[in-house]
């Protein structure tokens, strides 16, 4: 474990980081479920805050151990058997976020995070021993490996202690935020004091991707879902156009998203690395949060919801513009750019935005409001396609 070469040909995921892929697919896939049921029964905000909190909890353990594999994986046996380990952790956290949502829509004095802070903190500790490993065969990178041991056993110390206690909501959220303060230190001071690891740019580029698409893997079920409440009274125009809209929004987000050579622009500009890679944690919330949109507008459509036709209108808007305003932001932190075409393209898809939610209000139908939002992708769409053209 000493390193592998930052310019390596033809690197690729591996099966082994596909299998580990799963396990988010479900954690992701249970966020975005609790959040549909909490925005349907009108808890906005109490869902939101329960929501930020467990997709940060995947997204931060999923992006940790991309980058760190892909600087030092080796593919033995005591590699696959710590990362084995980090898959049962994901899955006690998904267990443990039902029970998180619970409590805050219960208007309890106390955030149950117990089942998912131990799940979390199963996942971390073999990032522990990695850390370790790759410190004692890898010299020339043993300060950043013990910076990052000595973060992420203070905070695994604190973790097991909160689950252990059960504090209440205000020292739960206290004691969260210090916690991630000492989490996200450890990358800060590797990066900056000590240049990073030797990850590869297009092997990181293809795992971010990868994960981006499984999160569109929930504006496809909230489609499904979305139609399915539809087709029970028979097949009609309204089917159709929703149908439409809803895959338009994720093939557009899909084809937004790639359109951008990441692998080669992380190659050229590695110090600009962490912005771009942390950054994808509110993107990967949106994009789960955009297929709990979806699904609470089944819950509409199905007379099953008490959000209402506007809220549910920004149920989709709301992450549908973080995504856009995101996206740009994280190309821009690459190429430090920020051209004309590409605040008339944010401010084309914010009028979007803008114009499907007014219009819900007005009383337009919810399906033709998310027709509308479903064009907002493909501004930025075309607008890359002309500047490559």
């Amino acid at each position: 474990m000493a390193g592998r070469d930052p310019r390596e040909h033809g690197r690729a995921s591996t099966p082994l980081e596909l299998l580990f892929d799963l396990t988010f697919v479900i954690a992701f896939a249970a966020a975005a479920d609790e959040l549909a049921h909490a925005l349907a029964s009108d808890h906005v905000w109490e869902g939101v805050v329960a929501f930020a909190f467990a997709t940060f909890a995947v997204s931060w353990a999923w992006i940790n151990f991309s980058w760190f594999a892909s600087a030092y994986d080796t593919d033995d046996w005591a590699f696959r058997l710590t990362t084995m380990v980090q898959m049962v952790g994901v899955l006690v956290l998904a267990l443990g976020v039902p029970r998180m949502f619970e409590s805050v829509l219960a208007h309890e004095h106390h955030l149950d995070v117990r089942l998912l802070v131990v799940g979390y903190a199963v996942m971390r500790l073999p990032m522990v021993l990695q850390w370790l490993r790759a410190g004692r065969q890898d010299a020339e990178h043993r300060s950043l490996c013990s910076t990052m041991v000595a973060t992420l056993a203070v905070a695994e110390v604190g973790w097991l202690a909160m689950a252990l206690v059960n504090p209440s909501l205000t020292v739960t959220v206290v004691a969260v935020v210090v916690l991630i303060g000492v989490e996200v230190s450890g990358p800060v001071v590797a990066e900056r004091r000590y240049g990073g690891t030797p990850w590869h740019g297009h092997h990181i580029a293809e795992r971010y991707g990868l994960m981006v698409i499984i999160t569109l893997g929930e504006g496809l079920l909230g489609t499904t879902a979305a139609i399915g409440a539809l087709v029970a009274e028979g097949w009609t125009v309204e089917v159709a156009v929703l149908g439409l809209a809803g895959t338009a929004v994720v093939f557009g987000v899909w084809w937004s998203y790639f359109s951008v050579p990441y692998g080669d622009l992380l190659n050229r500009h590695r110090e600009r690395s962490f912005g771009w890679g942390y950054g994808h944690v509110v993107l990967f919330g949106a994009l789960v949060a955009l297929g709990a949109g979806l699904h609470a507008a089944a819950y509409l459509l199905e007379d099953h919801s008490e959000l209402g036709a506007t809220g549910t209108v920004l149920a989709v808007a709301v992450p549908l513009a973080a995504y856009v305003l995101v996206l740009h932001l994280l190309h821009g932190a690459l190429t430090r750019s920020a051209d004309a075409r590409r605040l008339g393209v944010v401010a084309a898809s914010a009028a979007l935005v803008v114009v499907a939610v007014v219009l819900a209000g007005a009383g337009l139908g919810t399906v033709w409001c998310l027709a509308v939002l479903a064009v907002v992708p493909w501004v930025t769409v075309v607008g890359q396609e002309r500047a490559a053209a």
